[in-house]
């Protein structure tokens, strides 16, 4: 399973397997990160070279990724839209199937509460996987978080989905 959290300046990423019903482990967790420097379209070409690399060497069953959220700033919400369009046309060229979360339901599936906070959910996420530390940086750990919560809460529905 690999949980993406899209972004323009870095896009975290979590690698997490199942073991076991209900025993998963940490492989791989990172930041794919662009220099603000480069142009524009530079960067979401260096976003979906890396998520293809990703695919490529993991090679995921499904890719989760984190959902649209209404921003304050709608040209926040615009860019980070065009980050997310690289990661899903990765997948798809890969021929990956994708489940979108949105934000409070990762946090929800992860820590118990729709509100929780970023230490949170890196603190429960260390905990989910038996971490002596959390995953960092933030960005890792919610691509983490976003892997596990396909894992826990969607992969039953999301087969299926797809299946069925």
């Amino acid at each position: 399973m690999l949980g993406l959290d899209p972004g323009t300046a870095a896009t975290g990423y979590g690698v997490v397997e199942v073991a076991a019903p209900g025993a998963t482990r940490l492989v791989e967790c990172g930041v794919v990160r662009t220099a603000a420097s480069s142009p524009f379209e530079q960067r979401l070409s260096h976003i979906y070279d890396a998520v293809t690399d990703l695919i490529r060497q993991h090679r995921p069953d499904a890719i989760a990724v984190e959902s649209v959220f209404v921003a304050k700033n709608p040209r926040s919400a615009l860019v980070l839209g065009h980050a997310r369009g690289a990661v899903l046309l990765a997948a798809a060229k890969a021929g990956v199937p994708v489940a979108e979360y949105a934000p409070a339901m990762v946090k929800k599936t992860v820590v118990g509460i729709g509100a929780a906070t970023k230490l949170q959910v890196q603190l429960m996420t260390a905990r989910l996987l038996r971490l002596r530390t959390p995953p960092v940086p933030d960005d890792a750990a919610d691509g983490v978080a976003i892997a596990l919560t396909h894992c826990m809460r969607g992969a039953r529905r999301f087969r299926r989905a797809t299946v069925g």
